[in-house]
């Protein structure tokens, strides 16, 4: 029973950062733009978020009111980064594709030149643990206490605070409905008096707010708080965007699917600790393989019946019918 808490306590705080980036892909790409760019906006969130704990972690404040913080720090880099993809996507009508590939490949450069210049380092290291032993009420519930309230982050409860109002807002708003009626027929959006182009930039920057906070989450959960230029954000973007697709556009799929590779990932780190997988002598190094080696499975078999917003990566032309 003690290999369940632990794989379940290990498994969230890996989860959120993937879930929140994800339901940041689906509100871009339900839109009508394609958000390859996910894995330069995480690492631009978490590195400025981590800044700021850097900047404010003598000043003798709480930890959780500094992961608040630096949560709407990196919330606010991750909508400035964004506006670059915004604004090539739907201003300059450029390829989607190449300009999100080209927006992961300036950011690790640019922190990496940064983080040298200034701390003589890959990145910036911060020393505020935000470890929540226990919450206090609900970490006393049995068994389910132990499990979600023990041992955990704060990250877990604001990553399904999040699931939830992005959920209301996808199904339940006139904004969710003319956000997926830009990416689906943006013809038809614009003859009812809908500004797509606003509407796309409304979902890229959300993708922004989301990617920004996913990304400090993930430095949060998965990096005791530092973050590397070099090694990035270990290609979770990418993977989010494989849980996306997985997900099918869908925030309660997105999180299933968002537990399963976050499960295989825990997993691959805890293989000391179940007898029958470490008593198989497989390298560890296999075992770390397996998120990626299942995404490219998932997306193998799944890929057919995917069904993308019809307008998904294609500019908007007023002009062209």
């Amino acid at each position: 029973m003690e290999i369940v808490y632990y794989l379940i306590q290990n498994t969230l705080p890996v989860a959120i950062p993937l879930l929140l980036v994800a339901l940041g892909g689906m509100f871009s790409e339900t839109s009508g733009v394609v958000n390859i760019a996910l894995e330069g906006i995480m690492l631009f969130g978490a590195y400025f978020g981590a800044l700021f704990v850097y900047f404010v972690q003598d000043l003798g404040l709480n930890p959780q009111t500094i992961l608040l913080l630096a949560m709407l720090v990196a919330a606010v880099a991750g909508v400035i980064y964004s506006l670059l993809l915004s604004f090539a996507a739907v201003n300059m009508k450029a390829n989607q594709v190449i300009t999100g590939t080209s927006l992961n490949m300036l950011i690790p450069a640019v922190i990496l030149l940064f983080s040298k210049m200034y701390f003589n380092s890959d990145g910036v290291t911060t020393a505020v643990n935000f470890y929540i032993q226990k919450i206090p009420v609900l970490g006393d519930i049995p068994v389910i206490g132990r499990m979600f309230f023990q041992k955990t982050y704060l990250t877990v409860m604001i990553g399904i605070l999040f699931l939830i109002i992005s959920t209301v807002v996808f199904y339940k708003t006139k904004f969710g409905l003319r956000l997926r009626a830009c990416g689906e027929h943006p013809h038809a959006a614009d003859s009812v008096g809908i500004n797509v182009y606003k509407m796309r930039y409304a979902g890229v920057t959300i993708s922004g707010i989301l990617g920004g906070i996913g990304g400090f989450f993930y430095s949060v959960g998965v990096m005791d708080g530092n973050v590397n230029g070099h090694t990035g954000v270990a290609g979770f973007g990418f993977l989010a965007l494989a849980v996306m697709i997985f997900g099918q556009w869908r925030p309660g799929k997105i999180f299933l699917a968002s537990l399963f590779f976050a499960f295989l990932r825990t997993l691959a780190y805890s293989i000391s600790l179940i007898p029958f997988l470490y008593n198989l002598g497989i390298n560890q190094t296999y075992y770390k393989m397996l998120p990626y080696v299942a995404t490219m499975v998932v997306l193998a078999f799944t890929s057919k019946k995917s069904r993308a917003p019809k307008a998904e990566g294609i500019p908007y032309d007023k002009s062209s019918r």
